[in-house]
């Protein structure tokens, strides 16, 4: 066979547009010369070099014409890292082998993580070198071999150091945490305004969803630009008090979002990747005071009282490792929180509080003013005992609405939630009192009508636990952009009747 040219061996990268959400993958002729030289075949991870970058890919071949022999298509995620542009060449080559694996094996077998094995295997997790196998082993190793004391901290430590870190001239820098699964709990639009308000300083990084119909991020989007730098984000503070921001947008724990991607599609969260997750991200932040919120319910992420106490252990212990003050507060998580659960839903509940309306969720602002008040105890600017109220006249005076105005026009100029073009209310098959409401069957509801994604979609809730109803009334109603998307859900509620459980007469 003739030997390959030098021109052989080049790569002319193609724009797909192929969304493969996070993960980089290239796709190539079976028959390209360099999958033939390099011995390349079918899912296999390999480097992918441009002029200024490099990243690891997914390799997936095609037959036929659709490629070149010399092309290689790259998805939105591989063509975003590499920064090329049509026509450029690259280069393709194997990855030097991955050792911090081995780091990963040795925990599958009960061996223990030191500081430097973490260190390395978030390294290699940043850098894009794991493959969502990879991950996987990482994820489930830890779920099953649960980290210690020792291992929380140093994994931890290695995801606060893998990015950007903040830090400010105001002391103290107040945070707050909830531990999620409860669908509209939308607080932290409400305690960034009281909080802020009130003198303290509180730059909030939040999370988009990955796998919920909403994050704080999505719901205050529709409200106001979020995507803020670090330059910007400082603006805001300095101006404001407090932001409420979109923490990708400034590359604090980056392993974090990772992780969470493929812990939620395994349905593994384990407690010790839980307590780093939510701590790195607070330590990374420049946060000195944090509120930590445990929702508690048989749908909820924290199942029960006993499993709440023992992550309140590891939390408080990890966090006084970094000098990080805490307070846990457990709560109810056995329904959703507010009326509205999908991002324009949940803002409008945020903005019906912080408005003090007539018809503001109820539930929504206890446990924001709640949460605040802690806050303010923790932070010192409310007495012991005291928080609560001062941050309920916070609310009530105005105080609160003005600040989070101020906030949203720094950080770009407040906007008008969307509306849904296509509405369905569910009724309730009997008379009755309402005994139940599946968390996470709600939030799919809400998903399968367009959310996130979809700002104006999700559901509107309109019982919650201990209502009376009668049959025929409306238990919720699915909101949805297109009516396949409307159509698409309410065939869910179709297969799944008990989404909200009502106690006969």
């Amino acid at each position: 066979m003739a030997a390959l040219s030098t021109a052989d061996h080049e790569l002319h990268v193609r724009r797909l547009g192929l969304d493969t959400q996070h993960e980089a993958v290239v796709l190539m002729r079976d028959d390209c010369p360099v999958c033939r030289s390099e011995g390349f075949t079918a899912h296999a991870r390999i480097r992918l070099t441009s002029a200024s970058r490099s990243i690891i890919a997914t390799l997936y071949q095609v037959s036929g014409t659709f490629l070149g022999h010399n092309e290689a298509g790259l998805s939105e995620a591989a063509w975003r890292r590499l920064g090329v542009v049509d026509g450029e060449t690259i280069s393709a080559s194997h990855p030097r082998p991955i050792g911090s694996l081995s780091k990963v094996r040795g925990k599958v077998y009960g061996e223990r993580l030191d500081a430097s094995a973490l260190t390395e295997i978030v390294t290699d997790i940043v850098g894009g070198r794991y493959s969502d196998i990879h991950l996987s082993s990482f994820i489930t190793a830890c779920s099953a071999r649960p980290l210690d004391l020792d291992e929380m901290i140093a994994l931890t430590g290695a995801m606060t150091d893998a990015g950007d870190r903040l830090s400010w001239d105001a002391w103290p820098v107040v945070d707050k945490h909830s531990v999620g699964g409860l669908p509209g709990n939308r607080t932290t639009p409400i305690v960034v305004a009281i909080v802020a308000a009130r003198g303290l300083t509180m730059p909030k990084t939040s999370s988009r969803a990955i796998t919920s119909p909403a994050g704080t991020a999505d719901a205050m989007e529709t409200l106001a630009p979020v995507n803020l730098d670090i330059p910007a984000m400082r603006r805001v503070v300095e101006h404001a008090g407090g932001c409420i921001v979109w923490g990708g947008a400034v590359h604090l724990s980056p392993a974090d979002d990772t992780l969470i991607r493929v812990e939620r599609a395994l349905d593994l969260d384990s407690e010790g990747q839980l307590v780093a997750s939510v701590l790195s991200k607070k330590i990374a932040a420049g946060s000195t005071h944090v509120v930590l919120d445990l929702p508690v319910g048989p749908t909820a992420k924290v199942r029960s009282d006993g499993a709440a106490a023992v992550l309140s252990e590891s939390l408080t212990a990890v966090a006084e490792a970094f000098g990080l003050k805490t307070r846990i507060l457990v709560s109810d998580g056995r329904q959703p929180v507010g009326r509205g659960i999908g991002p324009a839903l949940e803002a409008r509940d945020v903005l019906a509080v912080l408005q003090t309306l007539p018809d503001a969720p109820a539930d929504l602002r206890e446990r924001a003013v709640t949460l605040a008040g802690a806050l303010l105890e923790l932070g010192g600017a409310a007495g012991e005992g005291e928080g609560r109220a001062e941050a309920m006249a916070t609310l009530r005076d105005g105080r609160a609405w003005a600040t989070f105005q101020r906030i949203c026009e720094a950080q770009g100029g407040m906007r008008e939630p969307p509306r849904s073009f296509h509405r369905r209310p569910v009724p309730a098959r009997r008379s009755g009192i309402v005994t139940g409401i599946d968390n996470r069957r709600l939030a799919q509801v809400a998903k399968l009508a367009g959310a996130p994604d979809d700002k104006a979609a999700g559901v509107e809730l309109h019982v919650h636990l201990d209502t009376r109803v009668e049959a025929g009334e409306p238990l919720y109603t699915v909101h949805a952009e297109t009516p396949g998307e409307l159509d698409y859900s309410l065939a869910y509620v179709a297969a799944n009747g008990d989404i909200v459980e009502i106690s006969g007469d």
